[in-house]
């Protein structure tokens, strides 16, 4: 009887069956798939943000050697503890975007992809953001125009995407309504404004800087891996 009411418990189940053999490298398999991408996925994160890092150190520099300069903005606004901050969070969510709508339009940039392109490229940012102050012209038209010119010439020169073209296009634009806002509201002040509240030439900036700080987030998204898909 003990040995009929053991065959009848394992016919019911409460006994489990050993694993067929074939089945044990199917299962190693997986686990050591499932651990590679998440190996896979850590190191993507810790890229993510060492390049933030490195972004928000650069937009928070080029704040204090290029963009604004204190001949053209009131001292309030020059003196601001808030503004490298700002500046440096801007830097990094501009220079985080390009690679990725890169990836997802499909279009690797690849033109003059090395690091001396890269610093050429912000020689001339700062060459044109001192323009705007340094430069003497007739009028205001003049000077836009001439700044306009020079930034759409970085553009060529250093990028030639559709995708960086677009991008400083809606970065200029944006920028310049969040500027405009500012200023209307009393945060800060141009000491010679002459379009609405700010200076006619800033949207060419921002146009120039974003394309800067785009080039030197591609070159920092160089060569690493992917972002990990959950399947």
């Amino acid at each position: 009887m003990p040995r009929l009411e053991r065959a009848r418990g394992t016919l019911h189940g409460k006994e489990r069956p050993l694993a067929a053999p074939h089945m044990q490298p199917i299962a190693s398999a997986g686990r050591a798939v499932r651990d590679a991408a998440g190996c896979s996925a850590t190191t993507w994160r810790q890229h993510l943000v060492q390049r933030s890092l490195v972004l928000f150190v650069v937009g928070a520099f080029m704040r204090n050697v290029t963009l604004f300069p204190d001949e053209v903005i009131a001292t309030l606004f020059s003196s601001a503890w808030w503004v490298p901050p700002c500046c440096g969070t801007a830097a990094a969510v501009v220079g985080l975007l390009y690679p990725c709508i890169d990836s997802h339009l499909g279009e690797p940039h690849k033109f003059k992809r090395e690091w001396a392109s890269v610093m050429r490229c912000i020689a001339v940012f700062v060459g044109i953001n001192h323009a705007s102050a340094k430069l003497d012209f007739a009028n205001n038209v003049q000077l836009s125009l001439t700044l306009a010119a020079l930034s759409l010439g970085l553009w060529w020169t250093f990028d030639r995407s559709r995708s960086g073209l677009g991008l400083g296009i809606t970065i200029a634009f944006v920028a310049t309504l969040i500027t405009q806002f500012l200023v209307y509201n009393g945060v800060y002040q141009y000491t010679s404004p002459d379009f609405l509240y700010i200076r006619s030439w800033l949207p060419c900036i921002f146009f120039s800087g974003g394309v800067t700080v785009g080039n030197i987030g591609r070159q920092l998204a160089m060569g690493i891996p992917e972002k990990p898909h959950n399947d």
